[in-house]
């Protein structure tokens, strides 16, 4: 495989090794400290002193030091007293810790969120590198119904010029993944309607650790993990880098490279700063351009556009102080900057039958190659105060916060009239987009007793959005101030069952490109506003512990995509009211000190259009929200026996139709028609040798089930067919 054949020429890897290595150099003597793991529904799990004795590491007083290290700084989503803090938060939480990750050894972030409640995954191009991830029927499309965070900083390029996620981080590096629904994510920003997903990056390890692995399709990885930490414990730092590549599932071949560091240390005994270097870049040999039936009949594996390639490449740096003012105040705050380049080069299609018995590519001296070449840039400080008080004559917790964010993006279209694989070109698109935005939150919880609190909150957004033509000078510009007020509820009712409650206002802005039109024309397509309502229960029990939720999501105006199907590269539009309900749960059961079981469902009788709104002439009411299946569900037996452990895992996704007016049957070009239901089944191990060495590998699609993820404007994407991957690690 040559993932360099037929790219894009003149294209420059943007990985520049000579900066990369003095950026870890000098972020290297800024060490870290991670904070301690989440916990998630039971599963079988050695005890910290059978892990300590079997892979030879040792706790963070070992040697007889009692002095407790300190753990890096950052604004959090659930918490580092994980138990406690759940009981906090009115509303659903699902949390995967890294045990759980080791296990499943999940091919992406999105791959490992398959296990979360309310979830839906729609694959794209097999490996996750571009996510799409939804909520509760909400359209996975770019992942923009939701906020994505890592170590609670956002992931995605612009949260007020377009949520879209052209990049997700890795899970190779990941040591948990928080997700938080409800009225406690509107803490959080925009976009949270969906929920909150947050990444946690691994902590530093001392010493040295190699892993590497191989697998289907020429797949390959390798990543080396590194830290230290000074002699009196007040200073940690570490560095995870990763370089991967393959072929691809479809003969979409990429070339991957990720690498964070990460360090802080003491100042004094109340002070504690730490910061994070991290720098992504990939080159995959995608499109948007999916397989006719009959293609994906005979050759599901076909990349119908050889010739296309998704560039990306991402740095970001971030630092967080805390300062503790006292027992009882605590001032957190994060300075963060991202920037982000994302080029899709594509070829043109000449012609093409709906069959796709004839392709025929753009040749001659036409515009043949087309870069929608687009430059992110992201920068904010966000900082809360947590206060303790007793005011009311009860006891109270109460955060109040507020940030400044600022989005910038350069647009650029390039036609290349000569060479298919040129670079360079004519520039027949070129507009920058630029948004500001100010944010003030308040919360109180309010302790009524050790078993009953409410928390009353308050966020109020407000921005600005702009958009330049630099080829014909038109400009336009909008601006808007959200208040969005959230209420709920914790109660106690038993040591096994705790009763909660929310309701709160969201909203997703919409996305300048379609807000603000190139002729500078406001298009008057409003933010996304919705009530949200949720119900629920959970609690733990002898070998069993469970989470069930009711909720309710009443869009007022939701964006969805205005015609054919609702993949990616759909038009969207104002669809009016929207409204989903459902119910979904987790549990999980140790069913001997070996055997353990967890599972988890998501039922979604409705998620309907509620608006006579007439959109291109069709009247939708009634008809079912696309991509938003009636049940998902995930089960897994695990087993474990000394240092080794094993899983099957089975997935299940209803079918679900594509686009806004329900088509059923499958077109001739495969564009619509019911997606069907399918079930798919994993199986993983993993082994620890001794303290040095360890041993893992997984099965995906086991059965080999033959699949359709999703159908796109142009086709039919399929889902991945069997594969699998090993590997070994080494702890030096």
């Amino acid at each position: 495989m040559n993932c360099k054949t037929n790219k894009p020429q003149g294209y420059a890897s943007p990985m520049v090794r000579s900066k990369l290595a003095l950026a870890v150099a000098v972020t290297l003597n800024f060490p870290a400290w991670v904070q301690a793991e989440m916990i998630d529904l039971p599963r079988i799990e050695a005890s910290a002193q059978e892990e300590q004795k079997r892979t030879g590491t040792s706790g963070a007083n070992a040697g007889g030091d009692t002095k407790k290290e300190f753990e890096l700084p950052r604004i959090d989503v659930v918490g580092t007293n994980d138990k406690e803090e759940i009981k906090k938060l009115p509303g659903a939480v699902a949390v995967i810790k890294k045990e759980q990750l080791q296990l499943m050894q999940p091919l992406s972030t999105q791959d490992a969120l398959k296990t979360v409640p309310g979830v839906v995954i729609r694959e794209e191009e097999g490996m996750g590198f571009i996510p799409n991830i939804g909520m509760r029927g909400l359209d996975p499309n770019r992942s923009q119904k939701l906020l994505v965070l890592e170590d609670g900083v956002p992931v995605a390029p612009g949260l007020f010029l377009a949520n879209e996620s052209y990049y997700s981080p890795r899970i190779e590096r990941m040591e948990g993944i928080e997700v938080l629904k409800g009225a406690a994510g509107l803490r959080y920003g925009p976009t949270t309607i969906g929920g909150v997903i947050n990444y946690k990056t691994k902590a530093p390890e001392d010493g040295m650790r190699v892993t590497t692995r191989a697998g289907s399709h020429g797949f390959y990885q390798l990543g080396i993990d590194a830290g230290g930490r000074s002699a009196s414990g007040d200073a940690v730092g570490g560095v995870s880098a990763i370089t991967s590549g393959g072929d691809g599932y479809r003969h979409n071949g990429f070339k991957m490279n990720d690498i964070v560091a990460k360090g802080g240390m003491a100042i004094g005994d109340n002070q504690w700063v730490g910061v994070k270097f991290s720098h992504y870049d990939n080159e995959v040999n995608t499109s948007y351009v999916g397989l006719r039936p009959n293609e994906y009949r005979t050759d599901p594996t076909k990349n119908p556009a050889p010739e296309d390639w998704f560039l990306t490449d991402r740095n970001a740096f971030d630092v967080n102080h805390e300062l503790e003012i006292n027992r009882d105040m605590k001032l957190k705050t994060v300075v963060y900057w991202s920037q982000l380049n994302r080029d899709f080069w594509r070829r043109d299609v000449q012609s093409r039958s709906a069959d796709g018995t004839t392709f025929v590519p753009c040749t001659g001296t036409a515009n043949c190659m087309t870069g929608r070449n687009r430059a992110f840039e992201m920068a904010g400080v966000d900082s809360r105060l947590h206060i303790n008080h007793n005011g009311f004559g009860i006891k109270n917790e109460s955060e109040i916060g507020i940030r400044l964010h600022s989005d910038s993006l350069k647009n650029k279209t390039i036609a290349s009239k000569t060479n298919p694989n040129a670079r360079s070109g004519e520039l027949i698109g070129d507009d920058t987009q630029k948004a500001e935005g100010l944010a003030f939150y308040g919360q109180n919880r309010f302790i009524f007793t050790d078993k009953v609190a409410a928390t009353l909150g308050l966020r109020i957004e407000s921005y600005d959005q702009s958009r330049m033509n630099e080829l014909n000078g038109a400009y336009g510009k909008t601006r808007n101030t959200e208040i969005m007020p959230g209420v709920g509820l914790t109660w106690q009712v038993h040591p096994q069952a705790q009763l909660f409650a929310g309701a709160y206002e969201g909203f997703s802005p919409a996305m300048v490109a379609t807000a603000i039109s190139s002729s500078g024309k406001d298009e008057k397509l409003e933010a996304e506003r919705s009530k949200n309502f949720e119900f629920g229960v959970r609690g733990a029990m002898d070998r069993f512990t469970y989470e069930a939720t009711a909720f309710q999501m009443d869009f007022t105006n939701q964006i969805i995509p205005q015609t054919q199907s609702g993949g990616v590269g759909a038009t969207v539009t104002n669809a009016g009211e929207t409204l989903n309900r459902g119910l979904e749960g987790g549990v999980g059961y140790l069913i001997t000190s070996n055997w353990s079981v967890n599972a988890n469902a998501t039922y979604l009788p409705t998620a309907k259009f509620d608006s006579t709104k007439i959109i291109d002439g069709i009247d939708r009411n009634g008809n079912r929200l696309p991509y938003a299946p009636k049940w998902v569900s995930n089960v897994a037996l695990n087993y474990q026996s000394g240092g080794f452990r094993t899983g099957l895992a089975a997935y299940y996704l209803s079918e679900q139709f594509a686009d806004p007016e329900n088509t059923v049957s499958q077109s001739t070009d495969g564009r619509r028609g019911v997606i069907p239901a399918y079930t798919t089944f994993n199986l993983n191990a993993h082994y620890v040798l001794n303290k040095h060495w360890s041993m893992f590998g997984t099965i995906r699609n086991l059965f080999d089930r033959q699949y359709i993820a999703s159908r796109n404007p142009d086709g039919i994407f399929p889902g991945i067919e069997r594969n699998f991957q090993a590997g070994v690690s080494y702890k030096f």
